[in-house]
């Protein structure tokens, strides 16, 4: 696994933040800032994926430190498990 989750972000956190706090532990493949469809804003979370799987023990070790006021929550990122994501209802009404 080369992805990791970071959660409790600042929700002015940018991409070059990210990039700037985990680029120390190794190269970075790819960062995705979740944001809120609507706003653009952040929504709080995001998740970091380097080239390479010995980047991430060192990116772990950021779990609990303080970012901005905040302790981050930094974990191994969980691969999606089925379903679209989204919600099946349509106006609160099912159609058969």
């Amino acid at each position: 696994m080369k992805k990791i989750y970071v959660g409790n972000l600042p929700y002015e956190v940018t991409d070059d933040d990210l990039r700037d706090m985990f680029s120390t532990f190794g190269s970075i493949a790819e960062i995705k800032l979740i944001t809120d469809r609507e706003t653009g804003r952040s929504k709080g979370f995001s998740f970091v994926e380097f080239d390479d799987e010995s980047s991430v023990e060192g990116a772990l070790t950021m779990n609990g430190q303080d970012y901005k006021g905040r302790p981050l929550k930094v974990s191994l990122a969980r691969e999606k498990t089925g379903g679209s994501g989204g919600s099946s209802r349509s106006g609160g009404r099912r159609s058969w």
